[in-house]
């Protein structure tokens, strides 16, 4: 396994995504928060030679806002790119959801598009995810969805909802929002999958009572179907103990498109859980496209009292294999490293794997993102994953894999 810094050290940048085209699979393109030109901007990290070398450039800040961050990037047939984040005002208020779509291999990007805008303390979007539909069996194959956190009266009586939007012209406009959890509530992420059929499943954690809810679309994303409660989680602290940095918890999901027989209907949930006295990955499977789910258990086999966090999910949608890559302590604490779980049963069982090459240190940094991303490449296996790692001095993306 080798490690690879995406982004240049003279700066710092933070949380990263990563996606990699399924029928070209030496091009891959990676975004993060970029402080390179001072205020937060998207860095476009690419790569087309499987991941050896990188170029790096700045998306455009959309017209009439000061600073953009949270990027999230998927991959689209044949050579498409979309990308989403959360673009703000000079006050850091008035958040939009926005959206980047590359045709051409991320060589060009059109004009950032308005998903959904924000307006002052009234309306402020957030902590956006963005998934396509990859499932060639889904009648909606091509569709982008998109889910987010909408703030609203921030400064006054504040407010927090899941929002939802989809694109059924490879994001280049977008219908008009869901709402999707209830004014009750406070979350934090959604996490979106979409399953063999088409089935589209959004979750979330509730931060206030400590649920984790989901709701389902069978349509596309046009309706959705009644809220129901996959478990209860134990929320870790934010910040972690021993640790300064915001460390928020939300639920990430994929689901099985490869069509394997023993795991095509499967649904997994990923989230950090503090229910053993210290944050630890646990998982979530339904096997029937997200109608029931099973018993939550833990997949890293880390030592009692190891802190791991931020995991992000990916399925293989060649043989059903699944890969959970998430920060922990378990090596060198308060060193992080980053591993990877791996599991080739459905969900079973798990095999953990280092893939960071050396620990770094977190000491003292207030922030290092709120995730880090992981993607496949079908065609061999190789799990690619992207993290923030301060082995340089600062703030940095690198690139690793399984292989």
């Amino acid at each position: 396994m080798v490690n690879v810094q995406l982004s240049p050290s003279s700066s710092a940048q933070f949380e990263p995504t990563i996606a990699v085209n399924w029928l070209n699979p030496s091009v891959m393109v990676a975004v993060a928060v970029d402080l390179s030109a001072g205020p937060p901007n998207i860095g476009l990290y690419k790569s087309i030679d499987a991941g050896a070398t990188w170029s790096t450039t700045l998306l455009p800040l959309p017209a009439g806002f000061a600073g953009i961050e949270a990027p999230h990037i998927d991959y689209l047939f044949p050579n498409s790119f979309v990308v989403l984040a959360h673009a703000f005002d000079s006050d850091g208020l008035s958040g939009s959801i926005v959206s980047y779509v590359s045709n051409d291999n991320a060589s060009s990007f059109g004009a950032p598009v308005i998903v959904n805008q924000g307006f002052g303390q009234f309306v402020n979007d957030d902590q956006v995810v963005v998934v396509t539909d990859k499932a060639g069996s889904s009648p909606f194959f091509g569709n982008v969805y998109t889910g987010y956190t909408h703030d609203y009266n921030t400064q006054f009586i504040p407010g927090n909802t899941v929002f939802f939007n989809r694109s059924i012209d490879g994001g280049e406009t977008y219908m008009s929002p869901s709402l999707l959890s209830s004014i009750a509530d406070f979350e934090e992420f959604p996490g979106i999958a979409v399953t063999l059929n088409g089935i589209l499943v959004v979750g979330w954690i509730t931060q206030d009572n400590a649920e984790f809810e989901i709701r389902s679309s069978l349509d596309g994303g046009a309706t959705f179907q009644t809220q129901t409660m996959v478990t209860s989680v134990v929320i870790p602290p934010s910040p972690l103990p021993g640790y300064n940095f915001r460390c928020l918890t939300y639920p990430n999901l994929a689901a099985d498109i490869s069509n394997a027989p023993a795991s095509q209907g499967n649904v997994y949930a990923v989230w950090q859980d503090f229910r053993q006295g210290y944050s630890d990955i646990y998982i979530a499977i339904s096997t029937n496209f997200g109608v029931d789910w099973g018993t939550p258990m833990p997949i890293t086999g880390s030592p009692v009292g190891s802190q791991s966090f931020f995991p992000t999910i990916t399925v293989s949608p060649t043989d059903g294999a699944v890969f959970v890559s998430y920060y922990t302590n378990r090596l060198n604490p308060p060193n992080i490293d980053v591993f990877l779980a791996t599991s080739r049963d459905g969900g079973r069982t798990f095999v953990n794997t280092r893939i960071t090459t050396t620990s770094f240190s977190v000491t003292g940094l207030p922030l290092i993102g709120d995730y880090i991303g992981n993607a496949i490449v079908p065609q061999t296996g190789r799990l690619v994953t992207v993290w923030t790692d301060t082995r340089t001095g600062t703030e940095n993306i690198w690139f690793g894999d399984n292989q």
